[in-house]
């Protein structure tokens, strides 16, 4: 879809402007002007790509641009179209038409509500039964140091922080031991990985295991299992089948 070519200075100005009231990071403004030199500087609007294509670009890991996507999205500046195992499709969007951040913290998304047929957008801090679901899927070890976890040690971290990105999905969250949780703060998840590994509390082969399930988690790969909620049509449709004729 070919379209005018902007003013490349122009959208620069704009973007520096507007990169600190997003709270958008260096490696988000990395991302965006990789993608806007190969989209609107080149009269296209929308741009097909791959996570591979855009990690070797940047000279990024995958995990770093993918998350770095998802921010850009959740923040307005790229425009999802489709998402496949293709790739991604995405509308590059000029400063201009990101739709207004006001000074200030980024106001946090309005919760969804709570029903199995939008599992994809849940959040799953809202209630009890979808934090357990989260804790279910690691089958009760730290997500990190895979120590065995109990209701008193175990907690839900951010893989990404809240203040870098608002999303409480099943993406974004693990069951974590206490220690991991501490000792994790704002760094990304897999430099406490290595970090585990040099004081020889992962394996190499844990190690890598758990770098490939990061990987897993971000894409969407490791969902929870679907909780029993009071009020979802799966609790209803599940009462219905077990109430007697």
């Amino acid at each position: 879809m070919k379209t005018k070519k902007p003013s490349a200075e122009r959208v620069w100005k704009q973007f520096e402007d507007l990169a600190p009231r997003l709270r958008l990071s260096i490696t988000d403004r990395v991302v965006y002007s990789h993608l806007f030199r190969h989209s609107r500087l080149e009269g296209k609007l929308r741009l097909q790509f791959s996570i591979l294509w855009l990690a070797r670009g940047t000279a990024l890991s995958h995990n770093t641009v993918r998350w770095a996507v998802r921010r850009l999205i959740a923040r307005g500046v790229l425009r999802l179209v489709e998402r496949s195992k293709a790739g991604h499709v995405v509308e590059v969007r000029l400063p201009e038409q990101v739709p207004a951040a006001p000074p200030g913290p980024i106001p946090r998304r309005p919760l969804c509500p709570i029903r199995c047929d939008t599992f994809e957008e849940l959040d799953f801090l809202k209630h009890p039964a979808l934090r357990r679901a989260v804790h279910l899927r690691e089958r009760g070890r730290c997500f990190y140091c895979l120590n065995r976890l109990t209701a008193l040690t175990r907690c839900l971290d951010h893989v990404i922080p809240l203040v870098e990105l608002q999303d409480n999905s099943y993406r974004n969250l693990v069951s974590c031991c206490r220690k991991c949780n501490s000792h994790k703060s704002d760094l990304p998840a897999a430099d406490l990985l290595r970090r585990l590994h040099d004081e020889r509390r992962l394996t190499v082969v844990e190690l890598t295991a758990r770098l490939r399930a990061l990987d897993a988690l971000v894409a969407g790969k490791l969902p929870p299992p679907k909780p029993w909620i009071p009020g979802s049509a799966r609790f209803y449709k599940r009462r219905r089948l077990l109430a007697p004729a």
